[in-house]
């Protein structure tokens, strides 16, 4: 297994460490580590095999190889596989909501239960956001790969993640002026990079999809 760094890791520990918050990104990235290794462990249930670990400025990521056989069962318009890819994807999350329970049950002072509750909530909300590739895009789409079939899927959810994306985007700069946190922004950048490069991605895909179609077609 691979293990690969984003090198902007380092300029948002300056950025937090300047803003006075570097205590609340640490335990951020530790619960980030755990809800990881939710997914970790729920593909590995599943039979799928771990191939690469990335470390990222709000978190990590895990990519797994395909089982060729998932692709061979199929569920309604989907396959085995993409049942298996909800179930790692909402194995992070689930990961976060179960940390919260174990921690708030414990004999630990009020002020560090708050850090622990408000770290694991961040966690969970920004992963559920149903923007691709976080968790929540990851489910919408295989929910839709399995009803509407994988083009379609792919043409939903970016839609979704473009619509999301500009709607955080009003949000959070309301919330920049009256707040004058600038991680914020930083936040809604990093959503940005991600929605625009999966759109590039989809426009490839589709492209592709159109090329199969227009051959099909030739060949009848």
């Amino acid at each position: 297994m691979n293990f690969k760094i984003d090198l902007k890791i380092f300029a948002f520990i300056v950025l937090y460490y300047l803003t006075k918050q570097i205590e609340v990104y640490a335990m951020i990235m530790i619960f980030c580590l755990l809800h990881e290794i939710g997914h970790l462990l729920a593909g590995l249930m599943v039979g799928m095999k771990p191939i690469l670990i990335k470390i990222m400025p709000f978190g990590f990521s895990i990519s797994f190889k395909d089982d060729i056989n998932g692709w061979n069962h199929k569920i309604l318009k989907g396959n085995l596989m993409t049942l298996k890819r909800i179930i790692v994807a909402f194995a992070g999350p689930l990961t976060n909501i179960i940390l919260i329970f174990i921690f708030l049950n414990l004999n630990l002072p009020e002020e560090q239960k708050k850090m622990i509750l408000f770290s694991n909530l961040i966690i969970i909300l920004f992963n559920m956001l149903p923007i691709y590739p976080l968790d929540g895009g990851r489910i919408i789409k295989g929910i839709l790969h399995i009803y509407c079939g994988a083009k379609k899927s792919k043409i939903y959810t970016n839609d979704i993640s473009i619509v999301t994306a500009i709607f955080l985007t009003i949000i959070s700069s309301i919330a920049i002026y009256f707040y004058k946190n600038i991680a914020i922004l930083f936040i809604i950048m990093f959503l940005w990079v991600l929605v625009l490069n999966e759109n590039r991605k989809f426009k490839i895909n589709i492209k592709v999809y159109e090329n199969v179609e227009k051959y099909v077609d030739i060949c009848r």
